[in-house]
């Protein structure tokens, strides 16, 4: 993909920035590692600073000092944690662990990579003003968990947020209801996001700040119904988007959640990148890149690292672990970063020290093993090994 900030190879990991930052991580270290495409989130911007602040600064691009490209979503998936908090979109996969309570995954399983409202930045939205979102055709009201302050966000606003903030590639607001939704309520959610996605794609072309060499994505959605989401991709893809996401609910486990990739992918334009929104783990990875999807998003590698488990190529490690303690060979022999030059030994003992280098370690060699997997599975699709 090329845009105005370089180009984004791919298969590629795309980092989860929320507010514009990654965890632990000065994002100069993460594009020294090879990262390419960042995201941020124009809910969690919209309530602070506030898109007029990132624009007066010039943007996103300068705001924070990255001269890599940015992709910002339209808060769809914060609004349904507001609205629909301990549903999940894919059951059995609520990612929390029960050491520590907080809604924070530390347990190194794959499967709790699979989207749900439990997810941390859903836990954020459980005070006092985490309530009262109130859905209709003209977008979502709700108030800031910040201070209560009323809101809203309609799919013109959003577009208009997102100029503001100036990413290269912006996301149109959706609605994304429960895994459990019934056939009905799906139906009637489909057809208003598809609404509002219109509305933001004419808002985007013909408002007063046009493209700005911005491109914008589709959200195809439709949960697991297989006519509902044929129905979205053949009305989206009917429209002038420059690339497609593929949202929603996505199934009750990774089975599930190929077997609609594998179904919907074809219907889809070969010619326009394909983006799978909340999922980038090594596993879901290497299995959607065979069905045709460009980039991948998640907070996965990330959370992880500040709870103190690594990702290896033989499987999540937690580092906390006794056996670590005498374990000197390499994280990741052979490759640049974290993983060539420390040893396990050495991150048990920061871990164990309460040492805040810990997290900051953790989480840059996840990042950098994502980057990693993702130069991999290119490398194999060249020498047509996929």
């Amino acid at each position: 993909m090329h845009t105005p900030h370089g180009v984004v190879d791919t298969p590629g990991f795309v980092a989860v920035g929320t507010n514009a930052a990654l965890k632990f991580v000065d994002h100069r270290d993460a594009d020294a590692a090879g990262l390419q495409l960042m995201f941020a989130n124009t809910f969690h911007l919209l309530v602070h600073p506030g898109p007029d602040v990132v624009a007066a600064a010039g943007g996103l691009h300068k705001f924070m000092g990255r001269d890599r490209p940015i992709i910002t979503d339209s808060g769809g998936f914060q609004i349904f944690s507001l609205k629909h908090r301990g549903e999940l979109a894919m059951p059995g996969e609520d990612g929390r662990d029960a050491a520590n309570g907080d809604g924070e995954v530390d347990d190194g399983d794959d499967h709790a990579e699979l989207k749900s409202s439990r997810h941390p930045a859903a836990a954020r939205f459980t005070g006092p003003h985490s309530g009262g979102v109130v859905v209709s055709e003209e977008g979502v009201k709700f108030r800031s968990y910040r201070d209560g302050s009323p809101l809203h966000l309609s799919p013109e606003s959003s577009i208009d947020a997102q100029k503001q903030l100036g990413a290269d590639i912006i996301i149109p607001l959706d609605e994304l209801p429960a895994y459990r939704t019934g056939r009905t309520e799906l139906e009637r959610s489909v057809a208003m996001t598809h609404r509002w996605e219109a509305r933001s794609l004419r808002r985007h072309l013909e408002g007063p700040h046009g493209p700005r060499e911005q491109a914008i994505f589709g959200v195809i959605h439709g949960g697991v119904d297989r006519d509902l989401r044929t129905r979205s991709a053949e009305y989206l893809t009917s429209l002038p988007f420059d690339g497609f996401a593929v949202g929603g609910a996505l199934g009750k486990d990774r089975d599930e959640m190929l077997a609609l990739l594998e179904f919907l992918m074809p219907a889809l334009p070969a010619d326009r990148p394909t983006h799978l929104l909340g999922i980038a783990d090594a596993t879901s990875m290497e299995a959607a890149v065979r069905h045709g999807i460009d980039t991948f998003d998640s907070c996965y590698p990330t959370r992880l690292g500040r709870h103190g488990t690594l990702l290896t190529r033989s499987g999540p490690v937690k580092i906390k672990s006794r056996k670590h303690r005498n374990d000197h060979s390499l994280i990741d022999p052979g490759t640049r970063g974290v993983g060539g030059r420390l040893s396990f030994a050495y991150l048990h003992h920061l871990v164990k020290a309460f040492e805040p280098l810990a997290p900051a370690l953790i989480t840059l060699h996840n990042i950098e093993f994502m980057v990693d997997l993702a130069a991999r599975l290119r490398l194999r699709i060249l020498r047509d090994e996929i």
